[in-house]
């Protein structure tokens, strides 16, 4: 949660001159209500349905970049389905960095607590690990714009590597 990853993304796929998908919003324009929403009604597992559904859909595609939610990594099909279909790159964020983004974020159902820092530790924890097993490639974005993660990324996958794998 909050490490770019709809901005950084977005700005990879335009520099691949790949398409973007984000699960989240493909999922709200789909269903016609917002995340919460879908939190509030269905609970999280509800919407973990819903985005596991979407990433299996979307990962069909080629040259796409596919923002998935930061809670996809949970599902070991989820994970199964990154791992397989494309390079998987985590985007590793510190708990500080994330609460200093999100702050004022009033659309994430996971972070309305009385506490969103011990909330964010506590999915850290959990989510670090799986991010760690999977990722191809893993870049840290605290204090660094989104352009220079892009540009390490880009260094990172090398044009050799992009052809062979798209």
């Amino acid at each position: 949660m909050g490490a770019g990853k709809s901005t950084i993304g977005r700005l990879l796929a335009d520099t691949l001159r790949f398409d973007f998908r984000d699960v989240d919003r493909e999922i709200e324009e789909r269903s016609g209500v917002d995340i919460p929403w879908i939190f509030d009604m269905e609970g999280e597992e509800g919407f973990r349905d819903r985005e596991e559904s979407m990433l299996a859909e979307l990962s069909d595609a080629a040259q796409v970049v596919i923002s998935t939610g930061g809670g996809a990594v949970l599902r070991g099909d989820s994970r199964k389905l990154m791992v397989a279909k494309g390079t998987v790159i985590y985007l590793k964020t510190s708990v500080d960095e994330q609460i200093r983004r999100t702050a004022r974020d009033r659309k994430r159902p996971l972070l309305q607590t009385g506490d969103p820092a011990t909330t964010l530790r506590n999915l850290m924890a959990l989510r670090e690990p799986l991010y760690e097993e999977i990722a191809d490639f893993t870049v840290l974005t605290d204090n660094r714009t989104p352009k220079s993660v892009v540009q390490e990324l880009c260094s990172q996958l090398g044009a050799d590597d992009l052809s062979a794998q798209y």
